[in-house]
C-alpha cells in the first residue's frame, strides 16, 4: 500500500490526484460542478454535487492508475473553506444548499455585530474579523431562515460542517463528524489560543454546541472511508484548508516563509511560528497547521477574485474561450493606457474587508478592448497581492520574507507571475509541483501512515521549476502601484 489519494474539493469542480510512494502524481480526475446565484451577492452549491463529483472524481483517478484500494495507503482532504452545510443527523440530508464563502448574504448580520460592539472580542479569540465570508454567520443565518431549523438544532437533530466534515461524514458513512483545527480556525467559532470551540461566540451567534464537530490535528485518524466506495475500507489521515495544504505543500515550515496560491481567489500565508500575531491591518490571524496537539499560526491575506476575474473574462464577457488565452492578449495590450480594473465583484477582502462595495474599470478610451482588458485582469491580481504583501511587512516584525511561493492554476501564467515579481519588487518562486494543496494534503496522509517523510524531509524535497526576477524599474513600478491605489480609494467611495 504505497498510494496516497489527496482529494481536493475546491469552489468549481471536485479533483482527485493519486501520488505514489516518491509523491508524483500517478494519475488525476476533475469534474467541474453548478454554481448557483439566488440573488445577487448569494453563491450557493447543492451538497449532492460536492459529493458525487468528489466520489466520481476519486473512482476515476483509481481506475486511471490501474489500481484498486488494496494499494492505497490512506487518503488526504483539503477543501474550500468557510462554506457551510448542514444536515441531519438521522437521514444524511442537507436543510439548504451549501452557502459557499464568497457568498455575501450575511453583511447586515456582520454590521449589526459590529455595531454593538463584538468584534473585538471575536477577533480576539478567533483572530477573524465580522465579515460574511467566514462560516459562523453563514450558519446562524440557516438556522434563522430555514423553517424548523433552530429548533432540530437544539434538539440535536441537525449537523454543521465546513465541506472537509460533510465530505467525511459521507465517506464514512455516517460514523464520523470531525474536523482539523485548520478548517476549525476559518469557522468564526473557535478560539484559535485555546484550542477549541468558544462557547460565548456560539451563543452570541446562537448556535447549539451539540451541532459543532470533533477537532483534531491535521494528520490524525479522521475515520475510515467505506469499503463499497474503493474496494475496502481506507483510512482518512490527513485534512486540512485548501489554503493550509497548500502552505504545507509549499513546505512553508519556518517562520517567514510567505506562499500564495492563485485559485478561484488569492491566498497569501506567512508562517509567523507558535505566536498568534494580531493585525493591526486587517489581516487575519490563523492556523496554519497544527500536529501533536500545537498550532503553528499565520498571517493570512485572503482576495475574493483572483482566476475568477479570468473566468469573467471567459463567461462574462465572452473575450476569450479559454483561460489561456489571456496571456496572448496581454501581451498585445497598448502600453500607453492605463486600464485599472479593480475587481470586487464580491467587495474587497484584505486589507480592504468591504463587502458592499463592487468592481469598476478605469482609464477606459475609445481604443481599449480585448487586449486591455486581459491585461488589467492579470494586473489586479499582481496588484492585489502586493497590498497584502505590505500589510504583512507591516504586521510581521521577523523580517521580510525573501522570495515568494506561488502555486494555483494561474501560477501557470508566465506573463501573470512576471508581472507578481514586478510589482512587489521581489523574487517569486514556482516550483515544479504546482498542485501544491492536493499535495500538501497527501503529504499529511502519508507521513501519518509512514509512506512519506517528516517535515525535514519532505522540505527537503521541495523543487524550484523557476524563478521569476523583478524586470520593472522602481519608478514604474511606483507610479503603476499609484494609479491602482487610486482605482481601489475610488471604488470604495463609489
Amino acid at each position: 500500500m504505497t498510494y496516497i489519494l489527496a482529494i481536493d474539493q475546491g469552489t468549481t469542480s471536485s479533483r482527485a490526484i493519486l501520488f505514489d510512494d516518491k509523491m508524483a502524481i500517478a494519475a488525476s480526475a476533475q469534474e467541474e460542478f453548478p454554481q448557483h446565484y439566488p440573488q445577487s451577492g448569494w453563491v450557493e452549491h447543492d451538497p449532492s454535487d460536492l459529493w458525487s463529483t468528489t466520489a466520481a472524481v476519486c473512482r476515476a483517478a483509481i481506475e486511471k492508475a490501474g489500481l484498486d484500494g488494496t494499494e492505497i495507503a490512506a487518503i488526504g482532504i483539503t477543501n474550500q473553506r468557510e462554506t457551510v452545510v448542514v444536515w441531519d443527523r438521522e437521514t444524511g440530508k442537507p436543510i439548504h444548499n451549501a452557502i459557499v464563502w464568497q457568498d455575501r448574504r450575511t453583511a447586515d448580520i456582520c454590521h449589526a455585530l459590529k455595531e454593538a460592539g463584538h468584534e473585538a472580542m471575536v477577533t480576539e479569540r478567533t483572530g477573524l474579523l465580522l465579515d460574511p465570508y467566514f462560516s459562523g454567520t453563514k450558519l446562524k443565518w440557516l438556522l434563522d431562515n430555514v423553517d424548523g431549523a433552530r429548533e432540530q438544532a437544539e434538539a440535536g437533530k441537525l449537523l454543521f460542517g465546513t465541506v472537509d466534515t460533510y465530505l467525511i461524514w459521507r465517506l464514512t458513512g455516517g460514523h464520523a463528524h470531525v474536523t482539523d483545527a485548520t478548517n476549525a480556525a476559518r469557522t468564526l467559532l473557535y478560539d484559535i489560543r485555546k484550542g477549541r470551540w468558544s462557547t460565548q461566540i456560539a451563543e452570541l451567534f446562537g448556535i447549539p454546541m451539540q451541532m459543532l464537530p470533533e477537532v483534531k490535528d491535521c494528520a490524525a485518524d479522521f475515520g475510515m472511508a467505506r469499503a463499497d466506495l474503493f474496494g475496502r475500507e481506507i483510512p482518512i489521515l490527513g485534512v486540512a484548508g485548501d489554503q493550509q495544504a497548500a502552505t504545507v505543500g509549499q513546505a512553508c515550515f519556518q517562520p517567514g516563509m510567505l506562499k500564495s496560491t492563485y485559485g478561484t481567489g488569492c491566498f497569501a500565508l506567512l508562517n509567523t511560528g507558535d505566536t498568534p500575531v494580531a493585525s493591526k491591518n486587517r489581516l487575519l490571524t490563523t492556523i496554519a497547521y497544527q500536529f501533536d496537539g500545537k498550532p503553528t499560526y499565520a498571517l493570512e491575506g485572503s482576495i475574493f477574485i483572483a482566476g475568477a476575474v479570468v473566468q469573467w473574462l471567459r463567461d462574462g464577457l465572452q473575450v476569450i474561450r479559454a483561460a489561456s488565452e489571456t496571456q496572448a492578449l496581454a501581451e498585445r495590450a497598448d502600453p500607453t493606457q492605463d486600464v485599472v480594473l479593480v475587481p470586487a465583484f464580491v467587495g474587497l477582502g484584505a486589507p480592504y474587508w468591504n463587502a458592499e462595495c463592487r468592481g469598476a474599470i478605469y482609464g477606459l478610451t475609445r481604443n481599449s478592448g480585448p487586449a486591455e482588458f486581459a491585461r488589467a485582469a492579470l494586473e489586479s491580481v499582481g496588484y492585489q497581492t502586493r497590498d497584502l504583501l505590505e500589510a504583512m511587512h507591516a504586521d510581521w516584525s521577523g523580517g521580510s520574507a525573501q522570495s515568494l511561493r506561488v502555486d494555483g492554476g494561474m501560477s501557470a501564467s508566465d506573463w501573470a507571475m512576471q508581472f507578481l515579481s514586478d510589482i512587489i519588487g521581489a523574487p517569486v518562486d514556482r516550483p515544479s509541483v504546482v498542485e501544491t494543496t492536493a499535495l500538501g494534503a497527501a503529504w499529511l496522509a502519508g507521513m501519518r501512515a509512514g509512506v512519506y517523510p517528516d517535515q525535514e524531509g519532505f522540505a527537503a524535497n521541495w523543487v524550484l521549476e523557476r524563478t521569476f526576477e523583478p524586470q520593472m524599474d522602481e519608478e514604474t513600478r511606483d507610479a503603476k502601484y499609484a494609479l491602482w491605489s487610486r482605482a481601489v480609494k475610488a471604488t470604495l467611495t463609489v
